[in-house]
């Protein structure tokens, strides 16, 4: 945890007393240490899923460790991509900087198996007609909009300064706007608002299909 006196932006902070944190081989934090708990009780196969060889708990999340020993969280090991290439990428990075604009509701990272990164991008509609008038463009909906190209101008900017943060086989290389936003009513977010990777994915095949049918000879690592 960060102390008010001691603290790094960005980090979960350095291992409290008495654990102990590393990096495994994939990128997985794994802990050790007197807040761990040893085994679960009469369930070996969970132990050994649980745990490593040498008895470290696998946390699940991917993140790094800096010289000073703070730990920062990156993603989720189970949200982890493997492109066609093997590169595994982390989408929350992607995804976080790009929902930052003031344009974009949601973001979904995609490109498992596939030869480069892209996403799926919805606009946010409260947030759409106040960045019009600041542009000096015309009220119009978020299906317009989607496909107007001083917005798709904008979301170009915004992928371009997203990208600055991964390499270059990490970074989303197209992306497609899509008219509907996520949402808890459509079963698309969870009520606490994460957005449901799988059930995007089956929801929208056939614009994820597209993506790559269009541009399988395009840029690859």
């Amino acid at each position: 945890m960060n102390l008010d006196i001691r603290n790094k932006i960005g980090t979960v902070g350095p291992p409290v007393c008495g654990n102990r944190v590393r990096v495994g081989e994939d990128g997985e934090l794994e802990v050790t240490g007197l807040g761990v708990f040893s085994r679960y009780h009469n369930n070996p196969e969970a132990t050994a899923e649980a745990f490593t060889a040498d008895g470290w708990f696998r946390t699940g999340d991917i993140g790094s460790i800096d010289a000073d020993g703070w730990v920062r969280i990156t993603g989720r090991k189970k949200e982890l991509i493997v492109t066609a290439g093997g590169k595994n990428v982390s989408p929350n990075i992607l995804e976080d900087r790009l929902r930052g604009h003031p344009l974009v509701s949601q973001v979904l990272v995609i490109g498992d198996g596939e030869p480069f990164i892209s996403a799926l991008v919805t606009l946010d509609k409260e947030m759409l007609p106040q960045w019009l008038a600041n542009h000096n463009l015309p009220e119009m909906d978020v299906t317009t909009a989607a496909a107007h190209p001083q917005v798709l101008a904008a979301l170009d900017r915004a992928v371009a300064r997203t990208n600055r943060a991964v390499s270059r086989a990490e970074s989303i290389r197209t992306y497609r706007v899509l008219t509907s936003d996520f949402t808890e009513a459509n079963g698309l977010l969870t009520p606490s608002l994460k957005v449901k990777r799988s059930l995007v994915m089956e929801t929208y095949a056939d614009a994820i299909a597209e993506i790559y049918s269009t541009t399988k000879k395009g840029p690859q690592e």
